[in-house]
C-alpha cells in the first residue's frame, strides 16, 4: 500500500471518530465472507457503520484523534473491525445476541462509549447495561408521569364515587 493511500485511510478513520460519538473494536478473525457479510447487514439494519481496519492505521488514527486512547492499543491485534454508532449500547447488544447463538465471532475487544474506555471481553455486559440518552429521558418522564397519573386516577375515582350515590336513589324511586 502506498503512503498516500495510508494517509487517506488514516484521515478517513479520523473523520469517522469525529462523526460518531461511540465506537467499538471487535475481533472478526476467522470469519468467512458469508458471516462477515451477514454481520455488516445486521450492523446496517441497526444503524451502525462497520469497517474492517488495519491495526497500525487504526493506531495512528487514534493517536491523531482528540483524547487519550492509549489503553486501546493492546486490543489492536489480529483482524479488527471498527463499529461506529450514535447509541452507545446498540453494538454491545448485537455482539451479545450473536454470541448467544453459539457464534464465537465477532468477539468484543474494546470500546469508547459515553466518554469512557472499556477494554476486555468482561466489559461487554457493562456496555449492554448502559442506557442510551433516549432511554434515560424515557425513564425520567415515566418517573415524573407516575405520580401525576396516580393523582388523576384518585380524582377520577372520587368523582365516580360522588356521582354513584346520586344515581342510586333515583333508580330506587323509579323501581317503586
Amino acid at each position: 500500500m502506498r503512503k498516500e493511500d495510508k494517509v487517506a485511510i488514516i484521515a478517513q478513520l479520523g473523520e469517522y471518530l469525529k462523526q460518531y460519538p461511540h465506537f467499538y473494536l471487535v475481533d472478526v478473525e476467522g470469519m468467512n465472507a458469508a458471516n462477515t457479510s451477514a454481520l455488516r447487514r445486521k450492523c446496517f439494519e441497526k444503524g451502525l457503520k462497520m469497517v474492517v481496519v488495519k491495526n497500525t492505521l487504526m493506531t495512528k488514527a487514534l493517536e491523531a484523534a482528540e483524547g487519550d486512547f492509549s489503553e486501546l492499543k493492546p486490543a489492536l491485534v489480529g483482524t479488527t473491525a471498527l463499529i461506529l454508532t450514535e447509541t452507545a449500547n446498540v453494538p454491545a447488544k448485537l455482539i451479545k445476541e450473536l454470541n448467544s447463538k453459539k457464534q464465537e465471532k465477532p468477539a468484543f475487544k474494546a470500546a469508547y462509549a459515553e466518554g469512557a474506555l472499556y477494554v476486555g471481553a468482561d466489559q461487554l455486559m457493562t456496555l449492554v447495561a448502559l442506557k442510551s440518552k433516549n432511554e434515560l429521558i424515557a425513564d425520567v418522564v415515566a418517573a415524573l408521569e407516575s405520580p401525576i397519573m396516580n393523582i388523576l386516577n384518585a380524582l377520577e375515582n372520587r368523582e365516580e364515587k360522588a356521582e354513584a350515590p346520586a344515581t342510586e336513589p333515583a333508580a330506587e324511586s323509579a323501581a317503586e
